[in-house]
């Protein structure tokens, strides 16, 4: 296929209010995105906190896998439903109902007074999580025109990386009070800024319209949504299969490594401030802080990861930026975990991680809604994304398991995070039945 002309530029094809659909998704999925990353940053001294101070931390490790899996668990679960609904009942209602759903109980995760209810409303926050990338997605690929399509699904998919970066500053703004004495626990204030969003979903209800080709499929009474049209249909179940595989090669490489790597680096930093002689507050409210940082240098490398991807798959094709991304995304993962033991570290090598591990999201945005004709879109990019999560469920809870009943020591996080990289190789085989669509129109 011809690649795109090096001078395109994208965005000049949009209209006004194809800008607005594209700005009210980046901007939605955004906020999605950082709601998650508030949980990664919060988990392990929410779940410490939650424990008591007799825990030890292999039982604060287990408690966090499993914690992390409850959470993804629901996010399935919502994907799979609101991604029938975005079929059937609309991509803007749907949206509307998603955001209200991981804002609120983002919030009410602060109120959690063990763990057992922290874990409730962590699955009730991944519902609504789970739901938004599908309409998003679908809604961006019917809206603007075909040739923009991949670069402002790339862009959407970019805007998680500006979430995740958000929660980072909040949590290092939140470290720097908690240093400061003014608060006993940040974890706490973390979840209650997760709720600001929800306004955003008024803003949608009043302006956003339903894409034309779903007004179309609905008037001409197509079964929208339809899970048996999908798997006995070939052709959809080939697809459906092939995206299930790769977004569970990623998912797991991100939620069930890439992001434990806060976990990894706080103890690196807890012996480095307490062989200053720092006040235990001192050195909890340094930790979180830099925890922050931490954050940001990761997702500042995931935001050029997607723009990576969106560049390559343009000038190669879907296939060959996938396979360039799984390879990538093994080698730098595995690296970072082997190697990374000082402060000075994460500036290098957490940028780069993220880099490679986003890339592979990149890639999902711009691929999944081109594997589904629009009846199917938003339940076949769900089933994709947020099934996948289910099965990539147990990524996090085989960290936590790894790391505490079958390697030992200081280094058994690092062994376990290798040993897991594997998992991108799974990515890799599913390619060899994933179809390529780059320069095709989208199916009907």
């Amino acid at each position: 296929m011809p690649s795109e002309p090096a001078r395109y530029v994208w965005y000049r094809d949009l209209s006004r209010y194809q800008w607005f659909v594209v700005a009210v998704a980046a901007v939605g999925w955004m906020f999605d995105t950082m709601a998650q990353q508030l949980f990664n940053l919060a988990r392990k001294p929410a779940i410490r906190d939650l424990l008591g101070p007799g825990a030890s931390g292999s039982m604060v490790d287990e408690q966090a896998g499993i914690a992390t899996s409850i959470f993804m668990i629901g996010w399935a679960v919502g994907g799979v439903v609101f991604g029938v609904l975005g079929d059937r009942l609309g991509r803007a209602k749907t949206m509307v109902l998603t955001i209200l759903g991981y804002s609120v109980f983002t919030g009410l995760s602060l109120l959690a007074t063990g763990v057992w209810d922290f874990n409730v409303y962590r699955f009730l926050c991944g519902l609504g999580v789970g739901g938004q990338f599908a309409v998003g997605v679908a809604l961006v690929a019917e809206v603007v025109p075909a040739r923009a399509r991949p670069y402002a699904l790339g862009m959407v998919q970019a805007f998680s990386a500006v979430g995740n970066m958000i929660a980072a500053l909040t949590v290092i703004a939140l470290g720097q009070v908690q240093q400061a004495g003014m608060i006993h626990s940040a974890w706490r204030w973390e979840f209650l800024a997760g709720a600001l969003p929800a306004p955003l979903a008024l803003v949608i209800f009043k302006k956003l319209k339903e894409p034309e080709s779903w007004l179309k499929a609905r008037a001409a009474k197509e079964k929208l949504g339809s899970f048996a049209e999908l798997f006995s249909d070939p052709r959809w179940r080939r697809n459906s299969i092939a995206g299930l595989l790769l977004a569970f090669s990623g998912v797991v490489g991100l939620w069930g490594i890439g992001f434990f790597s806060y976990d990894l680096f706080r103890p690196v930093l807890e012996r480095t401030f307490r062989a200053q002689g720092m006040p235990e507050l001192i050195v909890a409210g340094s930790v979180t802080t830099w925890i922050g940082v931490t954050s940001l240098l990761q997702n500042f490398g995931s935001f050029f990861g997607v723009q990576a991807f969106t560049w390559l798959t343009q000038r190669t094709n879907r296939r060959r930026a996938f396979a360039v991304s799984f390879l990538a995304a093994m080698g730098m993962t595995a690296f970072t975990f082997w190697n990374l033991k000082t402060l000075a570290d994460i500036f290098w090598m957490i940028p780069l991680m993220g880099f490679t591990q986003l890339a592979l999201f990149g890639g999902y945005a711009i691929y999944l809604p081109e594997l589904f004709p629009t009846r199917l879109r938003s339940t076949g990019t769900s089933f994709c994304y947020n099934v996948g999560r289910l099965v990539a469920a147990a990524g996090p809870l085989s960290l936590g398991l790894l790391t505490s009943r079958v390697y030992h020591g200081p280094d058994a996080m690092r062994y376990a995070g290798v040993t897991m990289c594997s998992v991108f190789l799974v990515g890799l085989a599913a390619l060899t039945i994933a179809p390529e669509t780059k320069g095709q129109p989208l199916p009907e």
